[in-house]
C-alpha cells in the first residue's frame, strides 16, 4: 500500500468504496463469521461432553448399585421360593422371569436408540443458518 492510499473504515458509506474492497472486506467478515461459529460449536460440543461425561459417571454408579441390590432382591427370592419348591427349581424359574425382562428392556433400548438423533452444536447450527438467511436476503435484496 502506497502512502497516498486511503485504507477504508467501516463507517465509510458502503457507496463511496470501491467494489474491489467491499469485496475483499465481505470476504473478511464471512471468514471471521466462520471461524467464530466454528468456536461457538466447539465450545457447545466440550459443554455438552462434559455434562454426558458427568451423568455417564453417576449412571455407572447407580448401575453398579443396582447390580448389587438386585443380586441380593433375586437371591431373597430364590430362597422364599425355595421353601415351597426344590431350590433348583426356584432358581431356574426366576432366571428365566429375569430373562425374559431383560429381552422386553433390549428391544425397548434398541427401538429408542433407533430413533436418537446425532448430538449436534444445536445453538452453532442454528447460528450459522440464521446467518445464510441474512447472507442470501442481502445478496438478492
Amino acid at each position: 500500500m502506497t502512502t497516498h492510499e486511503t485504507r477504508w473504515h467501516a463507517s465509510t458509506r458502503p457507496e463511496d468504496r470501491p467494489i474491489g474492497q467491499l469485496v475483499s472486506d465481505m470476504s473478511e467478515q464471512l471468514t471471521r463469521l466462520v471461524r467464530d461459529e466454528m468456536r461457538i460449536a466447539a465450545l457447545e460440543m466440550r459443554q455438552k461432553g462434559k455434562r454426558l461425561g458427568r451423568g455417564a459417571g453417576l449412571l455407572s454408579g447407580a448401575g453398579v448399585l443396582a447390580l448389587y441390590g438386585g443380586g441380593a432382591v433375586i437371591a431373597g427370592l430364590i430362597m422364599l421360593l425355595a421353601t415351597a419348591i426344590t431350590p433348583w427349581v426356584a432358581a431356574i424359574i426366576v432366571g428365566v422371569a429375569l430373562l425374559i425382562i431383560a429381552g422386553v428392556f433390549a428391544l425397548a433400548g434398541r427401538s429408542s436408540a433407533r430413533r436418537a438423533v446425532p448430538p449436534l452444536p444445536e445453538q452453532a447450527v442454528s447460528d450459522v443458518r440464521r446467518d445464510m438467511q441474512m447472507l442470501k436476503e442481502r445478496a438478492h435484496g
